[in-house]
């Protein structure tokens, strides 16, 4: 039936029908929009599409336990994902590269990434399972500058650098050299005026009240400068990969089958070494009984030593101590006496002396009384000789004095010779 052959109060019922129709059509239209929106922008979130993203690649030797979207560690926390992993062409350097991102921030909402420094940062490659599988782990920054920075880089002559107005919120974007390549002026230093000293053309530096939110700039370690940062860009980090847990197994393992044959051979010599152990430990088992009557004696001999004088009374017998105390009594006895009659010998001897020197005395003073006495004396003396001398030549006392001849007066009147 057509539309003109209804009536008109059916023809208006059907259309308030349509125009409610039109009305729930299109408010299941926009809720199912805004709900896909929805659901679109927490998987975005979800997956950092709307975080900055610093990228970086690294060169390995091997991509074994690495797949696209592994998560990238750093100090502990999930910072981002592997992106890529290609093999790299035939007589290159290297073998496998590895490109990752950093995207995630910290609790305090800075961006991971500048935790990654020119210097002391690295890429670790650390076993995660034992099957072979492989994490990456970055290590935070020690020195050096940020790779990554949010703050744009401004090129400055070195008249603007000299006469700037805030002179405090600028920092050097790159090292300065004098001419002998001695480095000046450091990068994120403040000595912009130095810089302008030395440089003649354009100095970069940055503004620290200026900050894009993305990444704006990015660290040129051999030009030692910082340069624009594009999509296109990305960072070197030096990788310390370390061998599989599967690797390292296999190495113990190699290394247990070669020292079996020491540690048998060890173990023969142990055996043996407990064998003569235990026929040491019989043979001193027959000594220790051998020994025992030994030691029964020691016993009672040190039983007999027991007591004060024991020793003695055991070496020189009971009565031993009464004769050596009566020894002793004898030569008290005898020292005492010897003693007295020192004493006396010696009072007769000083008597004796005193009496020679009385004698001495009187023999002086009678010389110096006469003092021809020595004269005479020794004209006695010289009558004396006299007169032995004339009866020695004398002929009846001559044969009296005569001496026997001996070799060397016949050695000094030798016999004369006979003539023919």
């Amino acid at each position: 039936m057509a539309l003109q052959d209804l009536t008109p109060q059916l023809r208006t019922r059907l259309t308030k029908m349509e125009r409610a129709v039109g009305w729930f059509v299109f408010l299941a239209t926009v809720l199912l929009l805004a709900g896909f929106s929805y659901y679109l922008y927490h998987a975005a979130e979800r997956k950092g599409w709307f975080l900055v993203k610093a990228k970086f690649y690294t060169y390995v030797d091997s991509a074994a336990g690495l797949y696209v979207g592994d998560p990238v560690v750093l100090m502990g926390f999930r910072v981002g994902e592997l992106t890529g992993i290609a093999a790299m062409p035939p007589r290159t350097e290297h073998n496998v590269r590895i490109d990752f991102v950093i995207n995630q921030l910290n609790q305090s909402g800075a961006p991971y990434f500048s935790y990654v420094w020119s210097e002391g940062s690295k890429v670790k490659l650390n076993s995660t399972d034992f099957l072979g599988k492989r994490g990456l782990e970055i290590t935070r920054g020690t020195s050096g500058f940020g790779v990554y920075t949010t703050r744009p880089i401004h090129k400055l002559s070195p008249a603007e650098a000299q006469s700037l107005s805030d002179p405090a919120n600028w920092r050097l974007a790159e090292n300065i050299f004098d001419e002998k390549s001695n480095l000046v002026a450091r990068a994120w230093s403040t000595n912009l005026t130095r810089a302008a000293e030395l440089k003649s053309d354009s100095i970069l530096a940055f503004h620290t009240t200026e900050d894009r939110g993305h990444i704006a700039s990015m660290w040129n370690g051999s030009l030692q400068r910082y340069e624009e940062y594009n999509e296109t860009n990305a960072y070197e980090l030096r990788s310390d990969e370390t061998p599989g847990i599967s690797d390292q197994l296999q190495a113990i393992v190699l290394q247990v089958q070669q020292a079996l044959p020491n540690v048998l051979a060890l173990t023969n010599k142990l055996a043996a070494v407990l064998d003569n152990a235990a026929n040491a430990t019989s043979n001193l088992n027959v000594t220790i009984a051998d020994a025992q009557p030994l030691v029964t004696n020691f016993a009672a001999i040190s039983g007999e030593l027991h007591g004060a004088g024991a020793l003695g009374a055991w070496v020189l017998g009971t009565n031993a101590p009464f004769q050596v105390e009566r020894a002793l009594t004898n030569a008290n006895t005898l020292l005492v006496t010897a003693n007295t009659n020192l004493d006396e010998v010696t009072d007769q001897i000083g008597q004796n002396l005193v009496n020679l020197a009385n004698i001495t005395s009187n023999l002086n003073v009678q010389v110096q009384a006469n003092s021809n006495l020595l004269s005479g004396i020794s004209k006695t003396i010289m009558d004396s000789d006299t007169f032995i001398q004339g009866l020695k030549h004398h002929w009846l006392l001559r044969s009296a004095f005569k001496t026997k001849a001996t070799n060397e007066a016949a050695l000094k009147y030798p016999p004369p010779t006979k003539t023919k």
